[in-house]
């Protein structure tokens, strides 16, 4: 099955010879691809919805997968039964709802070894989260496509000292990413400053107390991406 550049990232964090289960599965498309590449022995693709579950059944009855790709409706990981998956991957929602169904899965964090997320949004809300918990993001990378950026982490909770972040702008941009310099980052940081730029011009003109509020607010926003800019140059 050939999958987008952001599922195939996704996809590519999984370790060998896992048995996942993927949270919030859509069409099935991560479960069915790791199966057929014999990346993982056994999986799980679930969802909160029948619509998303119905979509992913049909693609895995014609990849001819049912004994080994099991479609289950869950909210989140509630259920998931433990020792059923050695990797779980949470994708394409935000952070705030990943935050929640780790939250609600908390009594599976020690069974499962290694963890794929992939926010949409708020994730230095996600990596604050993580690092309180004692999560380690053992990988991190960002990729673009058709316009939009993805983060994609690799997550553990192996016995190690989880550093403890020291500047906002790792959470808000990774770590990782800003030691490494990744260039799809510096991309984003581009755009980001250009967009920051343009909304506070159009807020200028106004002096109402709200807008005045924003501007400051965006000039913080402003002030932390060209930290992160300096950082990855």
């Amino acid at each position: 099955m050939k999958l987008s550049r952001r599922l195939e990232t996704i996809a590519s964090f999984v370790p060998e010879g896992s048995r996942i289960a993927d949270i919030g599965t859509d069409h099935g498309y991560i479960p069915i691809h790791l199966v057929q590449e014999g990346k993982a022995k056994y999986a799980i693709a679930m969802d909160v919805r029948k619509g998303p579950l119905l979509r992913a059944q049909a693609h895995i009855q014609e990849a001819g997968l049912q004994a080994h790709v099991e479609v289950r409706l869950s909210d989140g990981l509630l259920k998931l039964e433990q020792n059923e998956a050695d990797c779980v991957v949470i994708a394409g929602m935000g952070g705030e709802l990943i935050i929640h169904i780790l939250e609600e899965g908390r009594n599976l964090w020690e069974g499962i070894p290694y963890w794929v997320l992939s926010p949409h949004s708020e994730l230095d809300k996600v990596r604050r989260f993580l690092e309180e918990q004692e999560f380690f993001i053992e990988r991190e990378t960002m990729i673009k496509e058709e316009g939009k950026f993805y983060s994609v982490m690799g997550i553990s909770r192996k016995i190690k000292a989880v550093e403890k972040n020291e500047r906002e702008i790792s959470y808000r941009y990774g770590r990782s990413l800003l030691e490494s310099k990744d260039p799809v980052l510096k991309e984003y940081l581009k755009k980001e400053e250009e967009q920051l730029e343009q909304i506070m011009r159009g807020l200028s003109v106004s002096q109402s107390e709200a807008a005045v509020r924003r501007m400051e607010e965006l000039k913080l926003e402003l002030a932390y991406n060209k930290e992160a800019q300096d950082a990855v140059r």
